[in-house]
């Protein structure tokens, strides 16, 4: 498992970072450009906590608990969404066999998640929120093992009638070496984190287990609690500036 986190100015202020999988070593480097931002205490909104969606309202009757304290948000808050659908954008790719098969896998992965959270497929990556990809992580340096895939997100603003909203939104990369059952389970994973869940499991029967296992499993009751947890947290995202 390792983190890199980038910071880069982007029209008013739009900074991204990444998590990416299935490797076993932590680095963290930050990069914040000179005078990219406000200071965080003066310019940012307060935290505050969105409602909580129906979809996660339900209770856990396995009491099987979660894995909330190996969640790690960055200065922003937790990554929550608070608009839905989620607009969710899958590529369609045209350079590997059998793409057809790669996109059902992954139509099947947004599915599931979307028992959780409201999602919506949409045809054009323009509109989306999150959009999934068929395409290898980008190299980063120091890194020199290929992952199966990785989750990176970027803030931004937007504006609401009179109101300047911080927002973000999320890239999914999925290796399109991935075959047969491991491509579900890498998109069932980095779909995990662009829905909020900034961390890793160390059980391996959770979909967000810090490593590839030869048997992936389906969305566990923890990481359904883990996520609920999440969307109980207070947050910088979706309020005003």
């Amino acid at each position: 498992m390792w983190w890199k986190v980038t910071m880069r100015l982007r029209s008013l202020a739009v900074f991204s970072l990444a998590l990416c999988c299935f490797s076993l070593i932590i680095l963290t480097q930050v990069n914040i450009p000179a005078a990219s931002l406000p200071p965080l205490s003066n310019s940012w909104p307060e935290p505050q906590v969105h409602s909580l969606p129906p979809t996660l309202a339900r209770q856990d009757s396995t009491n099987s608990g979660d894995y909330f304290d190996l969640v790690k948000p960055p200065n922003v808050g937790h990554l929550v969404w608070s608009k839905f659908p989620i607009r969710v954008y899958v590529e369609h790719p045209v350079n590997i066999n059998r793409s057809e098969d790669w996109v059902g896998a992954v139509l099947d992965v947004v599915r599931e998640w979307g028992v959780y959270l409201p999602l919506e497929v949409v045809e054009s990556s323009e509109v989306a929120d999150l959009k999934i990809l068929c395409q290898a992580p980008p190299l980063r340096q120091g890194l020199l093992r290929s992952r199966s895939g990785e989750a990176v997100y970027e803030l931004y603003s937007t504006q609401e009638g009179d109101q300047t909203i911080l927002s973000h939104r999320f890239s999914v990369y999925l290796n399109p070496n991935q075959v047969g059952k491991y491509i579900a389970a890498t998109a069932r994973h980095e779909l995990g984190h662009a829905l909020g869940i900034w961390g890793h499991s160390l059980m391996e029967t959770d979909v967000l287990y810090f490593s590839q296992v030869r048997n992936p499993p389906p969305i566990s009751a923890r990481d359904v609690n883990t996520l609920k947890r999440v969307y109980e947290q207070p947050t910088r995202l979706g309020w005003s500036l």
